[in-house]
C-alpha cells in the first residue's frame, strides 16, 4: 500500500495541532500513518504568536505575518484555552493568574511541543507558492519557495491541510482626506509598541477586540487620548476618563477628525482597527475558501472539509471563542478522517450537514448564543476521536463570566480569578493592578508575588 504524503501549510497553533495529532499517532502505535511535510513561512514555530518588530515585509521579502504587539496580555481567561492533555499547573509547576501576558502564553504553547519530534517535519522559510489538483491522479501539487536554499520546491501531497490563519491580511479602508493627514496612520496589524503613542491623541477606527484592546494598550501607556469610532454600534465599556466612543469617522481635514454625530477633534495617530481578510493568493479559484469572519464558514463540512473537495481541509477558519482547544478538536477529527478511522460521508450528506449549522448560525443572537453555538460545534468533534475529553460547556460559562467581568470594569477584568476545568486549581490574583504592571516579560511575570485567591472568587 502506497504510504499517504500530507503537506500542512503553517505551524501556528493550527498547524502545530496537526503535527501534534499525527505524532499521537505514531506514539500510540499506529501502524502505515502518512508522511507528513509542514511548511512555514517563519523561521520559528507559533504563528500568530510570535512577535516581530517588523512590519511590511520580511528579511526575505514576504509579507509579515504577525500582528502581536509588545505588552498584549491574555483577552480571554487562559482557563478557556487550556489544552485537555496539559494544563497551566504542569507547565509552570503552580498556579499563575487568569490573564497572562503574550510571551508567558506562548511559553505555555510551546512547552506542550516536543520539539525534537516536531520539528522534523517543518520546513522553515518557505512559504507557499501555488497549489493545485489533479482530478486524474487526486493529487495535490504544492509549489514553495525555499528561502534557505533560494530554489522553488515542488511536491505532490495526496492531503493538504491550510493552517495559514486569517488574522494577517489587513482590511484597510479610506476615509477623505487620508491622504493629507500629517501623523501616523497604520493598520492594528502593524501596530507594535504602544509607547509610541505616549502623549498623543489616538484614534482608533473600529469597534471590536482590537479597538478595545489597543485602545486599553494606549491608555496604559500613557497617551493623552484615546477615541474609538465605531461604525453601528458602541462597544459601550464605561471607559475611564481620557477614552471615549465616537459614531464612525467621515472624513479628515489636516489633523482634525470629522464624525457622524458633528463632533470632531485633533488627533496625532490613527489606527484602522477595522479586521482582517480572509487571503489565500496561493490558491486557485476552485480551491480557495471563500468567507468572512464568522462562527460557520460556508463550504466547510464540520467547519474543517473543503466541500468542492473534501481532501483540501482547512483548520481555524472560524471566528474564535475557544482557540488552542478547539484547534486539537479540529486537528484530531481531521488525522481520523485522513487515517481512514472516520469515514467521511457522500457530498449531499456532507451539505445536508452544513445545512443544519448554518441555518442554526443564522439564528445566533448574541454572544452567550454564540459561546454555546462553538461549544456545540467543538462537543460534535470530539465524540468521534480519542481526543481527551474536556469540560467543553463548563468554559462556556467561564467565557461567558468574562464578558460579565469586562462589562462590569473594562481596565480591571484582567484580575479576576477562575478556575481551571482541566485541573479544578483556582487562579492566584494579581499583586498590583493591570494598569501598574508595565513590564510584559516572562521572567518579570513569573518573578511576581501571585496572591491566593480568596474562595469567594472562585466561579463555580
Amino acid at each position: 500500500m502506497k504510504q499517504q504524503k500530507i503537506a500542512i501549510l503553517g505551524a501556528g497553533p493550527s498547524g502545530l495541532a496537526q503535527l501534534r495529532a499525527f505524532e499521537a499517532a505514531r506514539q500510540a502505535g499506529v501502524q502505515n500513518l502518512p508522511e507528513v511535510v509542514c511548511y512555514e513561512k517563519q523561521n520559528d514555530i507559533g504563528g500568530m504568536w510570535n512577535y516581530t518588530w517588523r512590519t511590511g515585509l520580511d528579511k526575505n521579502g514576504e509579507p509579515v505575518h504577525g500582528s502581536m504587539y509588545r505588552y498584549l496580555w491574555s483577552n480571554g481567561p487562559k482557563e478557556c484555552l487550556e489544552f485537555a492533555d496539559y494544563s497551566f499547573d504542569e507547565h509552570f509547576g503552580q498556579a499563575i493568574p487568569s490573564y497572562p501576558p503574550r510571551a508567558v502564553l506562548k511559553d505555555y504553547i510551546m512547552g506542550r511541543i516536543d520539539k525534537a519530534a516536531i520539528f522534523k517535519y517543518i520546513r522553515f522559510e518557505c512559504p507557499v507558492r501555488w497549489v493545485t489538483y489533479d482530478e486524474s491522479s487526486k493529487m495535490f501539487t504544492v509549489t514553495v519557495m525555499n528561502h534557505k536554499t533560494g530554489e522553488q520546491e515542488t511536491n505532490e501531497f495526496d492531503y493538504v491541510v491550510v493552517a495559514t490563519g486569517h488574522f494577517s491580511t489587513p482590511n484597510m479602508p479610506y476615509f477623505e482626506g487620508l491622504e493629507q493627514f500629517p501623523g501616523r496612520v497604520l493598520h492594528a496589524h502593524d501596530f507594535r509598541d504602544a509607547l509610541e503613542y505616549e502623549n498623543q491623541n489616538v484614534l482608533l477606527v473600529g469597534a471590536s477586540y482590537s479597538a478595545e484592546d489597543i485602545g486599553s494598550q494606549c491608555f496604559k501607556y500613557g497617551a493623552k487620548s484615546v477615541t474609538i469610532s465605531y461604525r453601528s454600534n458602541p462597544i459601550g465599556f464605561d471607559w475611564p476618563e481620557g477614552m471615549a466612543e465616537r459614531p464612525l469617522l467621515t472624513h479628515l481635514e489636516g489633523d482634525i477628525g470629522h464624525f457622524a454625530d458633528g463632533t470632531s477633534k485633533q488627533f496625532d495617530s490613527i489606527v484602522m482597527c477595522t479586521g482582517y481578510l480572509f487571503h489565500f493568493p496561493f490558491m486557485p479559484d476552485e480551491l480557495r475558501l471563500q468567507t468572512h469572519n464568522c462562527l460557520y464558514p460556508d463550504n466547510l463540512y464540520k467547519g474543517i472539509f473543503f466541500q468542492p473537495n473534501p481532501k483540501l481541509i482547512y483548520l481555524g477558519m472560524q471566528d474564535q471563542y475557544y482557540t488552542f482547544n478547539m484547534f486539537d478538536a479540529q486537528a484530531w477529527y481531521a488525522r481520523d478522517v485522513i487515517l481512514g478511522q472516520i469515514a467521511l460521508p457522500e457530498a449531499d450528506a456532507r451539505q445536508q450537514d452544513m445545512q443544519t449549522w448554518l441555518a442554526r448560525h443564522e439564528q445566533l443572537s448574541g454572544c452567550h448564543d454564540s459561546i454555546d453555538f462553538q461549544a456545540s460545534y467543538i462537543r460534535d468533534l470530539l465524540g468521534p476521536t480519542d481526543y481527551p475529553d474536556f469540560a467543553v460547556e463548563e468554559q462556556g460559562e467561564l467565557f461567558k463570566q468574562w464578558l460579565q467581568d469586562k462589562e462590569e470594569n473594562i481596565m480591571a477584568f484582567r484580575e479576576k480569578s477562575y478556575t481551571s476545568t482541566v485541573t479544578g486549581t483556582l487562579a492566584t490574583q494579581l499583586p498590583a493592578p493591570w494598569l501598574a504592571i508595565k513590564d510584559d516579560s516572562l521572567e518579570s511575570f513569573m518573578s511576581l508575588d501571585f496572591i491566593e485567591s480568596n474562595t469567594l472568587d472562585k466561579i463555580d
